[in-house]
């Protein structure tokens, strides 16, 4: 009998193994392939094949036919036939043997058995799904590619998103060492944490327990990852920038834990499919020298060199004819009027800065007073456990909401709003504590107590600095077009709401009309050179805002002026691109002298109008360029609730000119930083300020365009 020990050694003359034929995966037996895809023949789903990999049929076959799914060649023992020639002993014929040489239940001892297990487990499974294909990975489901780094990190978020039913679903999934550092790097990217926090001895010690035998990486180590991640959404960007025609910047000062100044610039554009995008680009570090007020030589030098700051990341990123204008909440005067004649685009203030310097006008010193009088009441309930606990028990009593009072912050103006709003509420509640002297002394009363025509200039104010924040967090809002907004609501405040009236008092009064003459003056709306204002030009692109009824007729008409001429620009523009998109938008009546017409159009009206007059006869949609403006300003405005970018997404091929302006115009933003009013953008305006200037550039770039 031929046993395995008594087997020649394969590949000596004495052997020679034919394999039985091709091997061939029997997941052939139930998919069939068109194309590029596969057809599951049970369930008719249709899967991406690519590569000739059948690893995403075999999930299929094993989540949705578990009892249908056949037994893969790899699966199955190995037969080899074997030709044994025995030179001695043998007889003349030859004795064909077959031979099981690999079978996954022959021969395997339980070590063997438990080391290919942790083997198999320290493959991640998303390699049930992705196959990879030079130094990319491609989704065998949708042919999605990413790019491939020694990280299955990317290939996990890619299933979890797109493919949540076709996650492995195989019990407890162990992470690999290598996808725990990586998760390690992403938590400190997503909350700019300082890197250095690997090697600090708490941290470690919580990945040793629950991580076995993990090694934890090395701050550089974790840099070396964040920095790929840095290039691969740097390439990603500029793919992104290479495709639109225009751009904005965003260049937002701020200052460090270190006190250190930067300046990080930011983009925004219009995608094809009139999505509104925003990345960050770069962050620089302002010099010293820029933070002073003295208008001297070295001032000019440091404007200088934070123009020069923005410049150069224009220029990094190719987009330099692109700009079509740059925010900024500069209040340090870093960008001087000759530093900016530098660029060839328009330098605006951020609008919630223009606001803050409006309120901080209008402040009197008895406005103050009263806030700090506020401030300091506020302060007592929240620090006098005592005092809070009285509060708390008056609001029951009282039936109050059961609010807490809210501190104001002396960088927001809008907080001192906040803060009053929840006075009123809880004033007699307030007051009950005050008078009881069990809780309070009659001393500390006496030094707390706000009087009656100080409450009264509070309800008074309140509903004035309410009106002012409102119209910050709308041109504030992230998901909604900014800049249009800004001019509409600067004339409703200017003309109706910052107007006194006669039962304001003298406080209030005062407040209205010196916040009213400062968004005059920074806002400039009664300057002639307002209709070449972007903000203005983008109220007129913007359908709700096209009539420009908060103007006097007279402003009317220079805007409209204004937006002829900037569509006789594009047309320039566009005729010495080329004639073919010219020709795609002019009425065009065809020369019938040199066509030849067959005798059954000849004999069918309708038809002969058409090639007389053109296809395009009774279309609605505007092909002259004045026409266009004329037909856009005639339409009807929609809703004050609808989306702009939706409405010129529907409407864009009615005036194909405008739509075109309204992607260079309606991409500005109208504040620096959009959503800093939020509590998500204050939660990034603080972890921003922890970061290490080495590092800062590169967390918020890979932080904010995540």
């Amino acid at each position: 009998m031929l046993t395995f020990a008594s087997l020649p050694r394969l590949g000596t003359p004495e052997v020679s193994m034919k394999r039985t034929g091709r091997r061939r995966s029997s997941v052939w037996d139930c998919f069939e392939q068109t194309g590029n895809f596969v057809r599951c023949m049970k369930c008719n789903a249709t899967l991406k094949y690519c590569g000739g990999a059948t690893t995403s049929m075999m999930n299929h076959m094993s989540r949705h036919h578990s009892s249908a799914t056949p037994m893969d060649e790899d699966e199955k023992p190995v037969i080899c036939t074997v030709q044994c020639i025995e030179e001695e002993n043998a007889p003349n014929n030859s004795e064909i043997t077959q031979v099981a040489v690999m079978s996954p239940n022959i021969n395997i001892t339980p070590a063997e058995r438990d080391s290919s297990e942790r083997k198999r487990l320290k493959r991640s499974s998303v390699w049930d799904i992705f196959i990879k294909v030079d130094d990319e990975v491609h989704c065998t489901m949708c042919g999605t590619k990413l790019k491939y780094r020694s990280s299955t990190t990317s290939m996990m978020y890619h299933i979890k998103n797109k493919h949540q039913d076709a996650a492995p679903n195989d019990g407890v999934s162990l992470a690999t060492h290598a996808e725990v550092t990586e998760l390690i790097s992403r938590m400190i990217e997503k909350d700019m944490l300082p890197i250095s926090m690997v090697s600090g001895d708490g941290f470690r010690e919580l990945l040793a327990y629950t991580v076995h035998s993990y090694k934890m990486p090395s701050v550089g180590d974790v840099t070396r990852i964040i920095e790929g991640h840095f290039h691969e959404k740097v390439e990603e960007l500029m793919v992104q920038l290479g495709r639109v025609e225009k751009v904005a910047l965003t260049a937002d000062f701020w200052t460090g834990l270190t006190f250190q100044r930067y300046m990080t610039v930011s983009c925004s554009f219009i995608t094809e499919d009139w999505q509104g995008r925003s990345a960050v680009l770069q962050t620089h570090k302002v010099s010293a020298g820029s933070q002073t007020h003295k208008v001297s030589a070295g001032s000019h030098s440091s404007a200088d060199t934070v123009t020069d700051s923005v410049l150069s990341t224009v220029q990094a990123w190719a987009i330099a004819g692109k700009v079509t204008s740059c925010v900024h909440n500069d209040t340090q005067n870093s960008l001087s009027v000759q530093a900016c004649t530098r660029a060839t685009w328009d330098y605006t203030t951020c609008f919630a800065t223009t606001l803050q310097r409006a309120v901080s006008d209008g402040l009197s010193e008895d406005l103050l007073r009263i806030v700090v009088a506020a401030g300091k009441l506020v302060k007592h309930f929240n620090c006098n456990l005592l005092a809070n606990e009285a509060l708390e028990q008056k609001q029951v009593q009282m039936c109050l909401p059961q609010h807490k009072l809210i501190q104001s912050s002396k960088d927001r103006w809008d907080t001192i709003c906040d803060m009053f709003e929840r006075l009123l509420e809880q004033r007699w509640a307030i007051k009950a504590v005050l008078s009881d002297r069990t809780v309070t002394s009659r001393q500390e009363a006496q030094t707390l107590e706000i009087e009656d025509d100080c409450w009264q200039i509070i309800e008074n104010f309140t509903p004035v600095l309410a009106t002012l924040k409102w119209a910050t967090t709308v041109i504030s809002a992230e998901t909604e077009v900014s800049i249009s907004n800004i001019y509409p609501i600067t004339f409703s405040l200017v003309q109706t709401h910052l107007v006194p009236k006669e039962n304001d008092v003298e406080q209030v009064s005062e407040f209205k009309l010196k916040v009213q003459q400062s968004l005059r003056n920074h806002m400039e709306v009664d300057s002639n050179d307002l209709a070449s204002k972007p903000a203005l030009i983008a109220s007129m692109l913007d359908p709700r805002h096209k009539h420009l009824s908060f103007l006097t007729p007279t402003g009317r008409l220079a805007a409209k002026v204004k937006l002829h001429e900037l569509v006789s620009k594009l047309d320039a523009v566009t005729a010495t691109a080329g004639a073919k998109d010219e020709q795609q938008e002019t009425l065009v009546t065809p020369d019938i002298s040199q066509a030849a017409v067959p005798s059954q159009i000849r004999s069918d009206t309708k038809n002969t109008m058409v090639l007389l007059l053109g296809d395009n006869y009774s279309s609605s949609y505007a092909t002259d360029s004045e026409a266009q403006v004329d037909y856009y300003l005639r339409d009807i405005a929609p809703s004050l609730d609808i989306n702009p970018l939706d409405w010129w997404r529907v409407n864009g091929p009615r005036f194909p000119k405008l739509a075109t302006l309204a992607r260079h115009y309606l991409c500005v933003p109208g504040v620096s930083l959009p959503s800093l009013l939020s509590e998500a953008g204050q939660t990034f305006a603080t972890m921003r300020r922890r970061l290490s200037p080495e590092h800062v550039d590169m967390m918020i770039f890979v932080n904010r365009n995540a």
